[in-house]
């Protein structure tokens, strides 16, 4: 048991009698303060950098949570508008969120006025806790209707002790803070000179991702949707659906590609395109003429798509298998 850890566990039990008959919102509130309490470390500053007029990120070297990154592995991005800055995806911990913070108080004379989150992938959404801290509850916090839901179910509590374990507990303190205001395909939000357009497209790295275009800018924030050297996640996805969300998104006339992982470019769709195309489609020929799994591999692994990036992907080694076999059976399914 480590050190926050231990702290954290005698700091219950020595209240434990204290609370034992006290009412359930007593309760509550109690267990509040332990977390509230037991903190993991501050993470270190990282600078912002500007994309396009309006777009400045805090970009993230890393794909993965470690101790070491202590859970910072995702993008977080800030639309500077005339009405505050608009933040899209809000990182992995209360602590990444209130390192952001310091950062953009430091570069703007200008509050937060609304949070984005892409997908319900905690990396993405668990930053919320620090920014409700700092500009108040009634900040308005946007999603899909799904992923909405997904945060406030199941999906809440999992990321959080997930990404507990996966930092060996840098992210502890942090509060499941769900988005709670809906957005669907085609609505736009305006902030003064900033038009925010989004787009879901169906199950693409899940199913309820939105992309966010920013009009003045042609520059579409695609979250998981695509990323720049690193396959997404296609636990919940769609090989197929994101080829076809490709298709969609190359007819908004957008130029720069900004993903949640990796740096922003006018390449990043093609690169991701090509990657799933050479996955995917030897899985499906390898249905067609009835080869078994272990086949469509090997032919996975010769396809230049895939063996001309492989060295250059982050986790290729450790997580091609898992990739080839959901395209694999995605592809089987699409065949019936």
């Amino acid at each position: 048991m480590n050190r926050r850890r231990f702290i954290q566990s005698t700091a219950a039990f020595a209240t434990l009698t204290a609370v034992e008959f006290a009412p359930l919102q007593t309760i509550s509130a109690f267990a509040k303060e332990v977390d509230d309490f037991v903190r993991g470390p501050v993470v270190k500053d990282h600078p912002l950098r500007q994309v396009s007029k309006h777009v400045w990120i805090i970009f993230s070297p890393d794909g993965f949570p470690t101790p070491e990154n202590q859970g910072m592995m995702c993008n977080i991005t800030f639309v500077n508008t005339a009405k505050g800055l608009v933040v899209v995806d809000s990182g992995a911990s209360v602590q990444i969120g209130e390192m952001a913070i310091r950062q953009v108080k430091k570069a703007f004379k200008k509050p937060v006025i609304a949070i984005i989150n892409t997908h319900y992938h905690g990396d993405h959404w668990l930053g919320n806790h620090a920014y409700v801290e700092a500009y108040g509850a009634s900040l308005p916090l946007y999603s899909h209707p799904g992923t909405i839901a997904a945060v406030q179910g199941v999906q809440g509590n999992m990321w959080r002790t997930l990404m507990e374990q996966w930092t060996n507990q840098a992210t502890l303190g942090t509060r499941v803070v769900a988005p709670s205001k809906p957005l669907q395909n085609g609505d736009e939000l305006k902030f003064g000179d900033v038009t925010l357009r989004m787009h879901h497209m169906g199950t693409v790295h899940t199913p309820f991702d939105l992309c966010v275009e920013v009009l003045e800018d042609k520059l579409m924030l695609v979250g998981d949707v695509a990323m720049d050297r690193r396959i997404a996640n296609m636990d919940d996805g769609s090989y197929l659906g994101t080829l076809k969300a490709y298709d969609t998104l190359e007819k908004t006339g957008s130029t720069i590609w900004l993903p949640g992982h990796g740096e922003p470019s006018a390449n990043v769709l093609k690169w991701n395109r090509e990657m799933f195309e050479g996955i995917y489609r030897p899985c499906e020929q390898a249905i067609n003429d009835g080869l078994p799994l272990e086949e469509a591999k090997l032919l996975v692994l010769k396809d230049p798509r895939v063996a001309s990036r492989a060295r250059d992907t982050k986790g290729f080694e450790s997580n091609i298998g898992k990739y080839v076999s959901l395209a694999y059976l995605e592809a089987e399914a699409a065949g019936f």
